[in-house]
């Protein structure tokens, strides 16, 4: 920490929406060249807090807020982003906020694009002023430099792996002039181990320059490892506000969710399992970033089917070239009944589900209700929640029976809502999680997907979704394919464990296999070739 004099203070900030409390009576401060964790779960009122202090339209579009922000002692009202980046605050949101068909370049310089008069201004005005390009490549070279990570300045986002893209955007932020307070709003969860060590490395740099950072994140040793300071959000209330030195991982995870909160349960897999229930045969998938090459594995009915390994090697294209989203090819068969591929409504109508990596583009209708949410896809693919008029004639939505479904999920998976009539996109991104998995309970599949169920959520309600997991497979046997890219998660609820690299299945272990086993797998390293079946 640079010093101790306060660049930036909340004092008492508090917010409602739509009569439910968000915030109350939040007060912080901010040193020059401080690091600040903030941690709470999900809805506990980290985002809203943001973007209070970054002047989102929505805050004041829903009433405003009390309280006060300032900024060197002077107070700050910010109408609209645009005012708080002119004060040198930047921020990164959990969401992409990139164009795709844009250059890294040209996203890092968006709306700061140098530039000279050319011949036709003072005809028609300084929209026909020439971009100088040679200038914005150099800036966004040098901004992608300081962050310690090689990505090609003329590379196109659309072509771009994920964890590239949270780097792009970061760029971004640190090349404004004026960066004086940069937020960031998970920046790690779609990074991969050694993306996420360049990044803490890179922060630590911006911070040693005299850059403030707000770190929000569920990777609670992330924070620990990275932060002068760490507040902590509870229910909307600041409950702990302590130097790095005196608080613990299991500290934090206790203060968030106000119970002690262990490791996850340790998983009791199963040796018996017998009969299959998937059988997937050379399986290809042409999926930008996420290439399968050639998959084969069995699921057994009943089991809890693990998926891992690196960002990039394939592991998330296999559920989502099953589900017909991305072209694929080989064979794939459920119940000994072939699935035709790339063919969505084919997968759904035999009996498959699937919670995607992709929550907001795929996963959701963000403008539409909780209960609408939640029974579309039952409503769609079963024709249930309708109400035959006519004979049959045609068909009007069961509102009522859309309540009790969405009510008796917001319940089971406490989905932390004003009510079910509340549309998707003003929820947390772990509430939207929780809201993904309910319309793929709804369904009552046979065999489930789930692609990164607990990214972006935190330690309390990564149990809870854990634990809703293991619920229905034990209790409605209902056979689970996992993917996810914490290998601790996939090892404390699954009974194998297959590993990904370069398109194709590595081995497969069961979960107390040594760690050493996993790595080598990851690594593309181990030295007797692929392990078959979880015997090792």
């Amino acid at each position: 920490m640079a010093n101790d004099t306060s660049l930036l203070r909340l004092e008492g900030i508090s917010k409602d929406f739509y009569g439910t409390t968000v915030l109350k009576d939040v007060s912080f401060s901010l040193a020059k060249g401080e690091i600040l964790g903030l941690v709470g779960e999900n809805g506990a009122g980290k985002t809203t807090l943001m973007r209070i202090l970054f002047g989102m339209p929505v805050i004041a579009e829903t009433g405003g807020y009390g309280g006060h922000v300032l900024i060197d002692g002077k107070e700050a009202v910010f109408k609209s982003p645009f005012d708080a980046l002119d004060a040198g605050i930047g921020m990164v949101h959990q969401e992409f906020s990139l164009i795709p068909g844009f250059t890294a370049t040209e996203n890092i310089m968006l709306n700061r694009e140098p530039s000279k008069p050319g011949s036709a201004v003072e005809l028609f005005g300084e929209r026909l002023s020439i971009l100088e390009r040679a200038v914005m490549k150099k800036r966004a070279v040098t901004a992608i430099a300081r962050l310690g990570v090689k990505i090609d300045s003329e590379t196109a986002v659309s072509e771009m792996p994920v964890g590239h893209k949270q780097f792009t955007e970061i760029a971004r932020e640190i090349d404004r002039e004026n960066m004086r307070v940069l937020v960031l709003d998970e920046p790690t969860a779609v990074l991969t181990e050694s993306e996420a060590d360049i990044l803490l490395g890179a922060l630590r740099r911006l911070a040693a320059d005299g850059i403030s950072i707000i770190f929000i994140s569920h990777r609670l040793h992330e924070v620990i490892e990275l932060a002068d300071r760490i507040v902590v959000l509870r229910d909307g209330t600041v409950v702990k506000d302590v130097p790095t030195g005196k608080a613990t991982v299991r500290d934090l995870a206790s203060w968030m969710v106000g119970r002690d909160v262990g490791a996850a349960a340790a998983r009791d897999f199963r040796h018996d399992l017998c009969g299959e229930a998937l059988r997937v045969e050379h399986l290809w998938v042409d999926m930008p970033g996420e290439t399968v090459r050639d998959v084969s594995f069995s699921v057994c009915e009943g089991e809890i089917f693990g998926i891992g390994g690196l960002a990039g090697q394939g592991k998330l294209g296999i559920p989502n070239g099953i589900m017909g989203l991305f072209a694929a090819g080989g064979r794939v068969l459920l119940h000994e009944a072939e699935i035709t591929l790339d063919a969505p409504k084919a997968a759904l109508d035999a009996g498959m589900a699937f919670v995607s990596e992709d929550r907001r583009g795929v996963g959701l209708l963000l403008d539409e209700s909780l209960d609408w949410n939640i029974a579309f896809g039952a409503m769609q693919v079963k024709g249930e929640y309708l109400k035959k008029i006519f004979g049959g004639l045609f068909n009007l939505r069961d509102e009522k029976a859309m309540r009790v479904l969405a009510e008796e999920y917001i319940a089971k998976l406490e989905i932390k809502c004003t009510s079910h009539r509340q549309p998707a996109k003003e929820l947390s991104g772990g509430n939207q999680q929780k809201l993904c998995l309910s319309k793929a309970f709804a369904l009552n599949p046979k065999l489930l997907f789930v692609s990164e169920p607990t990214r972006g959520i935190d330690v309390g309600a990564k149990k809870l979704v854990l634990d809703t997991l293991r619920h229905y497979n034990r209790d409605f046997g209902t056979t689970i394919v996992m993917v996810s890219s914490e290998l601790e998660e996939l090892r404390s609820i699954c009974d194998r464990i297959a590993i990904v690299d370069e398109g194709r299945i590595a081995g497969i272990l069961r979960p107390d296999a040594e760690t050493a086993e996993f790595g080598l797998l990851m690594s593309g390293e181990a030295a007797d070739g692929p392990i078959d079946g979880g015997e090792r």
